[in-house]
């Protein structure tokens, strides 16, 4: 009885990867050889002529119809929109049926007439086709024309008058039509058509603008010279952007050097506004300003510096103020949009700097099982986003199926073998009755390409990872086919000596602040450029796939990257804790073997290096019987999000600037406080150790510094006359004697004790 009562533990989720064999032809002699095949029933809607409307039907008299075509096949039904007062209508519509949801033989196009005074639909004419004897088109084969058929009533009578052009046929997702076409599984209407279509997109081609503001002239300060807070500096607008320089002290000729950065896309049509302005930290004015179009501020590749120029300030006042400024868009940088540890691309911007592809990136977006529904009724529409370099692209979205097949195949030329694909899957939120709403994430996969074997197809099935405020939950899981391939092993080699970013960031490196910075610029600039798409990509979809919240603060990836140090730090833990059971005699047998491996590594040094690499070379060899054989994924472990709780989740998902008050922000500012502070010692302490041993030498203690220097000159004598090995064979023995000889147990040696008496630069700390 008391098992009975027992609650049942909850079943745990699995979120390992797994291997699928999917139905693909993995032949490269068929177009679509990483999906599975999957037959539709395209109808391609052109125009019709001669219509007239059935007046006896309609009580609404109008000298035209607005007619609309109706395909329908069983339940299955597409509505093509409806032109107003018209005889000659042209809809040029492609409307796709998948075959394994046609249960119906027959297949009807019905044109009608909307009539909109009494909202009643008056019948014109129609057409019907036999599934069986549509003819089936294989890719890469001419599409097949349209025809005029005549129309008939309902008792497949010909009418008199009217005709309509079609085409019907049956094909695959090689078919042109196929990306935009009207899908039977995406939408059962004609309203939100364009938001679940098929789409490939392109991020704007992004430089970064260096503006050097370098002095100011004859600036008209009259009254403004008072102010002992008063202070001049340099404010840099573009578009919605704006950067400010440093302020310097109020005078008539003022003095910068300073860098100001701004990101900027093609085409350069925007312009950028300088302006001088006096003030102090609450109110300041504008003293001038001038204005420089970006299409004429000059381009460079390397780090030769720009001619500078003398920019006449604008202003009512006075007409002998002007601006010395150095602007240049730098077309050697790569502009980053995504975080550098996972990113898709490392072209600089300009394309005379960009070297050729050493490969080809194929994907295979092919379903996805379990998913968790989104919306009211247990609904999910979704769709997958995939970024691979400045190419992004959208699958159609599947409406109402918690188990979705898109087998959709997508191509990428790849520059560096070194990169990440990024995969997303989304639940879309613009197909809702009135207002719409964002699209909710459901789970990311990255891919690195440099872990896939060349030409190999890899085909597994990868948990979607949702981490909220709620917590981490899987979401379903999505089955991708990824292939690398390349003509030449030798050039994807050559890849591997070159540097990762392009030489521009090495000659003139930008500071992590200024990367941070421009990194959301970029982001930015997309979210703009994607918004005025059709279908557009919304910015939660960008800021996901970009990674905008990367360096916002979170305990849990703090402490996720603390023990990412512990484990890397382990092998020197490991020989720290030999080296410790050697010293300590707890197993003779152990030390002597120990002191004997030191003896022949010192007497025999020519063999050190002989050791350590053929060690190398065997642990290589070994390794390669237990090498992955899947590419990496997501992991919620090593990610510690299975461990994280409520209170550090509303820490990690809080808007920037906070939305907490009161004693909630208080009390979460005091543990970051505390935190930090932990931190903060254990930095003190690194940084008071490294100072001591520089104060061996600094005199800043004349009595430690004098022994020092005595202990350095009888060393060098040691040194000089007794050989290396017997000198450090004589101390290893004298480190290694039996406990039973040597001091007190636990008392720290003569060179701590020295080292820990040195002085160090926190006593000037305040």
């Amino acid at each position: 009885m008391a098992n009975k009562c027992q609650k049942e533990k909850p079943r745990q989720e699995d979120f390992s990867l797994k291997e699928t064999n999917p139905n693909i032809s993995a032949r490269r002699a068929t177009t679509l050889d990483l999906v599975e095949k999957m037959q539709f029933l395209f109808v391609r809607v052109v125009k019709a002529k001669d219509l007239s409307s059935n007046s006896d039907d309609c009580c609404c008299v109008v000298p035209c119809c607005n007619p609309f075509v109706e395909v329908r096949i069983g339940a299955l039904v597409g509505t093509t929109r409806s032109l107003e007062k018209t005889v000659n209508p042209e809809w040029n519509q492609d409307f796709a049926f998948a075959k394994d949801k046609i249960q119906a033989s027959v297949l009807e196009i019905l044109v009608q007439d909307k009539c909109v005074e009494d909202n009643k639909d008056v019948f014109i004419g129609k057409l019907v086709f036999l599934v069986n004897d549509v003819p089936m088109r294989v890719s890469p084969n001419s599409p097949l024309a349209p025809e005029w058929y005549k129309l008939e009533d309902h008792n497949g009578v010909k009418l008199t008058q009217g005709e309509l052009m079609v085409s019907v046929w049956m094909g695959n997702q090689a078919d042109e039509a196929f990306p935009h076409a009207w899908h039977s599984d995406s939408a059962t209407g004609t309203d939100h058509a364009t938001n679940t279509r098929s789409n490939v997109y392109h991020s704007p081609r992004f430089w970064y603008l260096r503006v050097y503001v370098i002095q100011a002239q004859n600036l008209l300060l009259k009254g403004k010279s008072g102010g002992g807070n008063l202070e001049l500096f340099v404010k840099a607008v573009l578009g919605n952007l704006a950067s400010r320089s440093r302020p310097v002290k109020i005078c008539q000729n003022p003095v910068w050097n300073e860098d100001l950065m701004f990101v900027v896309a093609e085409p350069f049509d925007e312009l950028l506004i300088l302006s001088i302005e006096v003030g102090d930290h609450h109110k300041h004015e504008n003293i001038g300003r001038c204005v420089l179009p970006l299409k004429n501020v000059e381009r460079r590749m390397d780090d030769t510096l720009v001619e500078s120029v003398w920019c006449n300030l604008e202003n009512p006042n006075s007409d002998e103020g002007r601006l010395h400024v150095r602007a240049s868009l730098d077309g050697g940088y790569h502009v980053l949009d995504e975080v550098t540890h996972y990113s898709s691309d490392f072209r600089p911007s300009s394309r005379s700097l960009s070297q050729p592809s050493v490969g080809v990136l194929e994907l295979g977006i092919l379903n996805a099982v379990g998913l968790s529904p989104m919306k009211k009724e247990n609904r999910v529409d979704t769709y997958c986003v995939a970024k691979y370099g400045p190419k992004w692209v959208r699958t159609r979205t599947i409406v109402d199926n918690r188990c979705p097949k898109w087998n959709e195949q997508y191509t990428w030329e790849v520059f560096d073998p070194c990169t990440v694909i990024t995969v997303m899957v989304f639940d879309n939120g613009q197909l809702q009755e009135g207002k719409p709403a964002e699209d909710k994430r459901m789970g990311k996969v990255r891919i690195r390409l440099s872990t896939l074997e060349t030409g190999r197809i890899y085909t597994h099935s990868y948990p979607l990872i949702s981490l909220s405020n709620q917590g981490v939950k899987k979401m379903g899981e999505i089955q991708l086919a990824v292939r690398f391939s390349c003509s030449s092993l030798l050039n994807v080699l050559q890849t591997y000596a070159q540097p990762l970013l392009p030489r521009m960031h090495y000659i003139c490196p930008l500071s992590i602040f200024q990367l941070d910075s421009l990194r959301n610029q970029a982001a930015a600039i997309t979210t703009l450029r994607f918004m005025r798409k059709e279908p557009p990509l919304g910015k939660e979809v960008v800021e996901y796939m970009l990674d905008v919240r990367e360096n916002v603060w979170s305990m849990r990836r703090g402490r996720a990257q603390f023990h990412r140090i512990v484990d890397l730090l382990s092998v020197l833990v490991f020989i720290c804790k030999w080296v410790k059971l050697v010293y300590s005699w707890k197993s003779s047998a152990t030390t002597i073997a120990g002191y004997i491996f030191f003896l022949w590594v010192i007497f025999c040094p020519q063999m050190i290096l002989v050791t350590i690499f053929t060690s190398l070379f065997l642990l290589g060899i070994w390794r390669y019987i237990t090498r992955p054989r899947h590419p990496s994924h997501m992991d919620i472990q090593f990610s510690y999000a299975h461990t994280v709780t409520n209170e550090e989740l509303e820490e990690e998902f809080d808007t920037f600037p906070t939305r907490f008050s009161g004693n909630d922000l208080k009390k979460k500012y005091d543990r970051l406080r505390g935190i930090s502070g932990r931190v903060l010692a254990v930095i003190s302490d690194l940084t008071t150790q490294g100072e001591r041993v520089q104060s061996l030498l600094t005199w800043r203690d004349p009595r430690a510094t004098s022994l020092f220097v005595v202990f350095c000159f009888f060393a060098a004598i040691v040194t000089y006359t007794v050989p290396f090995r017997f000198m450090i064979s004589g101390l290893v023995a004298y480190s290694l004697r039996p406990p039973r000889v040597r001091g007190i147990a636990g008392i720290p040696a003569i060179p701590q004790n020295f080292l820990r008496r040195m002085p160090a630069r926190s006593d000037g700390m305040l």
